[in-house]
């Protein structure tokens, strides 16, 4: 079954005021809502009041860090929320990196890999109610014992962008998390994940800005994306992905302390393969590809349009008219 997904909290506005858009979604054919961590809110509280607003939605994590929290209390907050929404709860993990570990938690970034592999089976170990303990590779745990099992266990999916973690993904957990990426990237990432990822979820973060102007379109992706590319993980992810050239301009431009150059220099063409705009038919037929592909849960993560406005009743239209049930 292909789901239909909403990142939340959604752009312009606030969470208080996001209860009655909760409330519709179902109605409208998506059937999740999925947060994000980074130096935003938190991935755990907008769930949690989902889980009270909705009682069909499924809520997911794409990504929570692994080395802003503690394996246990990563495991106690998931257990938590699953025991609250039972058997609507998926958590996607990643590495995160540098700007968010380190530079504003104060938290050395260490053994990416290694700490994000361990996470992935402390937390399938503890959320199916079993005690841990042990030497891992990047941390020992002298004896955990869950007081929450939540039944059934929620899915633990990775958040993965190159060969080695995508591995990862598809031997060790319940599916794969991916975003800023286009359609044709799909088949050499879903390649990487091995003849053991081939039936295992594949959520995709897709930006989708409903709108004709394609000036307008292309300004805020620019916006978006140039920081994105030049960051160290999703620079050298589109690098494996064959744009190095293509990025090559931007990346000077930024290391030269040049931001908005960098941004600048992102091609047009890029910029519409990684962002889906156009009319609302037209975005649906764009986030069809990514199904087509292999995406079996897109998940919409939807800038503000000239057609639509900004704001709650804004937001609301917007994802009226994105809806899988048009």
């Amino acid at each position: 079954m292909t789901r239909h997904g909403v990142t939340i909290p959604l752009s312009t506005v606030p969470l208080s005021e996001h209860r009655r858009i909760i409330e519709e979604l179902p109605d409208l054919g998506y059937t999740d809502v999925w947060t994000g961590e980074a130096a935003g809110y938190d991935g755990f509280t907008p769930l949690a009041l989902a889980a009270a607003w909705s009682p069909s939605l499924r809520l997911g994590t794409a990504v929570i860090p692994v080395q802003t929290r503690g394996p246990a209390l990563l495991a106690m907050t998931v257990a938590t929320l699953a025991e609250a929404a039972p058997g609507r709860v998926a958590v996607g993990v990643g590495s995160s990196g540098p700007p968010f570990v380190t530079r504003i938690n104060g938290i050395p970034f260490e053994h990416p890999y290694r700490r994000v592999r361990d996470t992935v089976r402390f937390l399938k170990r503890a959320l199916a109610g079993k005690p841990v303990q042990g030497v891992f590779d990047s941390f020992t745990i002298e004896g955990y014992r869950p007081a929450v099992r939540p039944n059934p266990p929620p899915p633990v999916l990775i958040g993965a962008l190159r060969p080695q973690m995508l591995r990862l993904a598809g031997r060790e957990t319940d599916g794969l998390v991916t975003n800023f990426l286009a359609v044709r990237d799909l088949p050499p990432v879903l390649a990487a994940m091995g003849s053991e990822g081939a039936d295992k979820e594949v959520v995709a973060r897709i930006f989708v800005c409903p709108t004709r102007d394609a000036a307008h379109a292309r300004a805020r992706g620019r916006a978006l994306l140039g920081p994105i590319l030049n960051a160290r993980t999703y620079s050298a992810f589109h690098a494996w992905l064959g744009r190095g050239d293509e990025l090559a301009a931007s990346h000077r431009a930024w290391a030269a302390g040049d931001h908005w150059a960098a941004c600048e220099a992102v091609p047009d063409a890029l910029i519409d393969e990684l962002l889906v705009h156009g009319s609302p038919e037209r975005c649906r037929e764009q986030v069809d590809r990514y199904v087509a592909a292999g995406v079996t849960t897109p998940l919409l993560a939807v800038l503000p349009a000239p057609e639509f406005g900004a704001g709650p009743e804004a937001m609301l239209a917007a994802l009226r008219a994105l809806a899988p049930v048009n």
